[in-house]
């Protein structure tokens, strides 16, 4: 078999090239992620130092505990969903949702934290952010409509779209809307978990900011549910009606017997008292408007 010879005038050539063509630097090693990458749908290693804070985020309280408890798991096994992110110049990121895996990866003194890169609008980031947290119930009425109205304010969606988008009934938009018309004392007491969001929507039947307060703290103070509430706001509506209701739950018995025990129960109990019988069967009806007269009837009735 006939060596191969290389020929020397080739060589030759090769190496006048080389030395024609400038020298090229070694290559400086990057970091682990230097540039935004494109959306490839598999999770990427990203430093938690490029990561943004992302400015659509609806969801403005954390409970610290769980977040406690979340960094403690993260130390122990890791980020098990990974968080989804948007590219932005420099070689930074922006959070479009896991703000929560965010936050207690960094409590974690972690370094990296998984993520998915998605090139998103700005339209599309706030949807995607909302839509996560409606879906994880992590919202509270207030932010909830904060959400939407953002979505309303800063993309001009109609009720029906926002709708759409979110998966939610219109109306169901339309109540979470609303909810901004209250006063920002009261906003700040369904937002806090002290009124619901049952509560609050029931409020709004009032037109007046002050008769709103005002209904919202004696709501709070009387624990009443949202049932009582409704009773309560359409007696203000409609004080008329309330007294005519009033004046008819109040009438006497018709036996004298049944009026003469009615009375006396009230007398013992220094409460209201009524009894509505029909031909020897009924009910006892006793009216009370705080603990110390619900005491008040335990110890009539021989209660501790």
């Amino acid at each position: 078999m006939p060596a191969v010879t290389t020929d020397p005038k080739r060589r030759a050539l090769g190496k006048g090239l080389e030395s024609l063509l400038p020298s090229r630097p070694a290559p400086t090693p990057a970091p682990q992620i230097a540039a935004p990458v494109e959306s490839t749908g598999k999770p990427l290693e990203i430093p938690l130092d490029q990561i943004e804070r992302n400015p659509y985020q609806t969801r403005t309280q954390f409970d610290e505990a769980k977040l406690a408890e979340l960094a403690q798991s993260i130390s122990a096994s890791g980020v098990v969903q990974p968080i989804v992110v948007r590219p932005l110049a420099g070689g930074r990121y922006q959070l479009i949702t896991g703000e929560r895996r965010w936050l207690a990866s960094k409590k974690a003194n972690k370094a990296t934290i998984p993520a998915i890169v998605r090139q998103v609008s700005d339209e599309q980031t706030l949807e995607m952010t909302i839509v996560e947290n409606l879906q994880r119930a992590d919202l509270n009425p207030i932010e909830q409509a904060r959400a939407y109205q953002r979505l309303s304010n800063d993309f001009k969606m109609t009720q029906e779209q926002m709708a759409i988008r979110t998966g939610k009934e219109r109306a169901s938009v339309s109540n979470f809307l609303r909810l901004l018309k209250l006063p920002d004392a009261v906003q700040q007491k369904v937002e806090s978990g002290e009124l619901s969001f049952g509560h609050a929507r029931t409020l709004l039947a009032l037109e007046s900011p002050d008769a709103i307060a005002a209904a919202a703290q004696k709501v709070m103070a009387l624990s009443l549910s949202v049932r009582q509430t409704e009773s309560y706001v359409q007696g203000l509506i409609n004080p008329e009606a309330k007294e005519k209701k009033e004046s008819k739950a109040e009438a006497q018995p018709e036996d004298p017997n049944v009026r003469e025990a009615q009375d006396r129960i009230r007398r013992t109990l220094g409460l209201k008292v009524r009894i509505e019988d029909k031909n020897g069967k009924g009910r006892v009806i006793i009216e009370y408007s705080g603990l110390e007269d619900f005491d008040s009837i335990l110890t009539a009735l021989g209660g501790q």
